[in-house]
């Protein structure tokens, strides 16, 4: 009896609970959840942003080259003066030695920079960096405050590819290393923009399939540097510039007639009458109703006073918002100090394959096969494995097999780039993953923000590896074994990171708080009953 009366005061008690707000991620599964095959390609279109982002980076693989040399007059012609043997061009006297190919072919042989020592022949690719560096800083926050991802990666590509097109016409060292630098700055938030973006744009269900189609991108990307350089192998480094600047300002026209603004961070940022526009324009590809009612909108859990995307709020809000909270700043630390040793071993190994002693056009190619494999592994990895572990052996492995390289002799250059291209592999693999790790431990309101500084850490790695390849060319030591210490000590950070499989992914601080007290609260209910 006691039961039975009880009951119905419980079911009114119930019934008197105030019913939830959808938050952002409810309604967008709403509205675009059903991703549809023309949705989901243009998510892909944003994607592919990353294969003119690999061109710039690994160019100078190919343009910086130092190329081979030859003697002109040998021991058995009666002149003793030039040597085969000898490591370097740069003791032997004018007219008895010439390269190989053209001199114009590298920028190495054009202005005569390998007597000029490690620095000089490091400065435009580290200048390259430099410029990521001091981009990704200064631009970081713009997504997420008053660009947005759309308008932010638009300014990088073209300014990038303008930057590389004025390369073609530098006239020495030094004002190809500033081209260089600026190249640099612009593109720094390619990366983090696309990522970003493109999975905004498409439902929960195929946010990793997308993500994997940037890996695959920029791996496409990566592979088409050994086709055009062997295309001009005989002709000047300035037509690598030309033939992968101007194909990406086409490209950005089609994102600016071709893309909508992500309608996430629309709502974010207040703009609904611009979001309901975004959200007409994806919902018509998928067949939805253009006449669809969008109340639900008006129901949407935003706190924009305390989140740094608030309007009111400056350019460095998001970076603000970050540091007040201990949690927040936690994992930007962890992350990023993990990212700094995957980012020196990813940016340097690729520039490092000339010191293998095997085929350069080979080597790159095989490095960026290893890349797209990378991809495949990646998409197999975040559907199936939990972030922290796969990250972890990942590190480890390519630590392993860069440290190979170092005890392998130099002589055996097969086992020696089997070890390289492995050891590759499993960085590629941990690069993908920790940038999609990255996009899913943020809010909407700070995530461009925070990727853009985890890709920027990544960058602040690979700046110190060009002057480490330069004294690896004698002591290999100097490049793989650093290499290999730095990012098998990256893993040693991930545990400090919370789990992110299978988690919905918040909007705003404040949301970002509440799942994670409900997940602790979960956690030590479990913990009790057990």
């Amino acid at each position: 009896m006691a039961n039975a009366a009880t009951a119905p005061l419980l079911t009114s008690s119930q019934e008197a609970e105030p019913a939830k707000e959808p938050s952002i991620d409810d309604v967008m599964e709403m509205y675009i959840g059903a991703t549809g095959i023309l949705q989901l390609l243009k998510a892909v279109l944003v994607a592919f942003a990353w294969a003119f982002d690999a061109q710039q980076v690994f160019i100078s693989a190919f343009t910086d080259a130092e190329p081979r040399w030859h003697c002109l007059t040998t021991a058995s012609a009666g002149d003793s003066s030039c040597s085969p043997a000898a490591a370097s061009p740069c003791a032997l006297p004018p007219g008895t030695w010439a390269w190989d190919r053209p001199g114009e072919a590298s920028v190495v042989s054009e202005w005569a920079l390998s007597c000029a020592g490690p620095a000089l022949v490091s400065l435009p690719a580290s200048s390259f960096f430099a410029g990521c560096l001091a981009g990704g800083f200064l631009l970081t926050t713009l997504a997420d405050s008053l660009l947005g991802r759309k308008k932010m990666l638009l300014v990088s590509l073209v300014s990038m590819s303008i930057a590389a097109v004025l390369t073609i016409f530098a006239p020495n060292v030094w004002v190809y290393a500033a081209l260089r630098l600026v190249s640099g700055f612009f593109r720094s938030m390619v990366g983090a923009c696309t990522l970003v973006l493109s999975t905004e744009l498409v439902g929960k269900r195929c946010r990793n399939m997308v993500s994997a189609a940037a890996f695959f991108g920029f791996a496409l990307g990566f592979l088409s540097l050994p086709a055009l350089a062997y295309a001009f192998r005989d002709a000047s480094w300035r037509n690598m510039y030309f033939w992968t600047s101007v194909p990406c300002l086409c490209y950005s026209v089609l994102i600016y007639f071709l893309v909508p603004e992500s309608p996430r961070w629309l709502l974010v940022r207040g703009r609904k009458l611009d979001a309901i526009e975004a959200l007409r324009q994806i919902m018509s590809l998928n067949g939805s109703c253009a006449t669809a009612s969008f109340s639900l909108l008006d129901g949407c859990t935003m706190h924009e006073d305390n989140d740094a995307g608030a309007n009111s709020g400056g350019v460095f809000a998001t970076l603000q918002a970050m540091w007040e909270r201990q949690w927040a700043f936690r994992r930007l630390a962890a992350i990023m100090a993990a990212s700094f040793g995957v980012g020196m071993f990813y940016f340097g190994m690729p520039l490092n394959v000339g010191s293998l002693g095997s085929n350069l056009y080979l080597s790159v190619t095989f490095n960026a096969l290893a890349e797209l494999a990378a991809a495949v592994l990646t998409w197999l990895l975040i559907s199936r494995s939990d972030r922290r572990s796969s990250v972890i052996a990942l590190t480890a492995a390519a630590g392993a097999c860069s440290l190979a390289c170092v005890a392998i002799p130099r002589g055996a250059a097969a086992a020696r780039m089997a070890a390289e291209v492995l050891s590759f592999f499993a960085a590629c693999t941990a690069f993908d993953v920790l940038l999609i790790y990255s996009t899913e431990m943020f809010p909407t309101s700070v995530r461009n923000s925070a990727v853009g500084l985890v890709r920027q850490t990544m960058v602040l790695g690979g700046a110190a590896a060009p002057v480490l390849i330069a004294l690896g060319r004698e002591r290999s030591i100097w490049s793989f074994g650093v290499f290999g210490i730095a990012i098998g000590c990256s893993g040693l950070f991930i545990p400090c990171l919370p789990e992110t499989r299978g988690k919905r992914m918040s909007d705003t601080m404040e949301e970002e708080e509440r799942n994670e007290a409900a997940v602790a609260s979960c956690t030590d209910s479990n913990s009790y009953l057990v």
